[in-house]
């Protein structure tokens, strides 16, 4: 799966368990079918045998593929019905914005802004792009706007790797204004 549909996923697994009890749900099965949802929201369909395999596995790694039996059926229908019941409980609002348009919009515009020799010599892109993915692991992409993540990412990609935006010192704002008024860094 493309960034974007895991996205999607862990932004829906995330709300439904805001929305729900985590001890109600088996959080692997609404794992599985937030996927299947996901690829669906996101037109990259997968086959809920697909999931089922790579679930499987990684939850049995030493064990053997599941054959196609009733415990295979049922996990497949438990998929399906549980798909249902996260649209009903998320009320169909599964699209979300997502910040890697405006991360990637960020990436280019710093880049040409930075001299080309601090750029290539520091992975700040590499970096951002590993700590926005790091940050669907918690409950971000539900507390705030994706512009703002997108802009602190990018700004803990600078800090770790110590570099300076060029003229931020005498400018009138912070260089990360430019990009979305509404965020302030301490």
């Amino acid at each position: 799966m493309r960034s974007i549909p895991i996205a999607t996923a862990c932004t829906i697994y995330h709300k439904f368990f805001c929305e729900t009890n985590l001890d109600a749900y088996d959080p692997y099965l609404i794992a599985m079918s937030s996927i299947y949802l996901a690829g669906k929201v996101e037109e990259q369909h997968l086959r809920t045998r697909d999931i089922i395999n790579v679930s499987n596995r990684y939850f049995n790694p030493s064990g053997e593929p599941l054959e196609l039996d009733s415990r295979f059926w049922e996990l497949r229908d438990s998929i399906v019905q549980c798909e249902l019941l996260m649209l009903r409980v998320l009320r169909f609002q599964v699209s979300f914005q997502h910040p890697h348009k405006y991360l990637l919009h960020y990436l280019v515009s710093l880049k040409n802004w930075l001299n080309r020799h601090s750029w290539q010599r520091t992975p700040v892109a590499v970096t951002a792009w590993a700590l926005l993915r790091d940050s669907y692991h918690g409950g971000l992409c539900l507390r705030f706007q994706a512009q703002h993540i997108a802009v602190a990412v990018l700004y803990l990609a600078l800090q770790v790797y110590g570099v300076e935006v060029p003229a931020e010192v005498e400018a009138e704002k912070p260089w990360w204004q430019i990009y979305t008024m509404d965020t302030e860094i301490p």
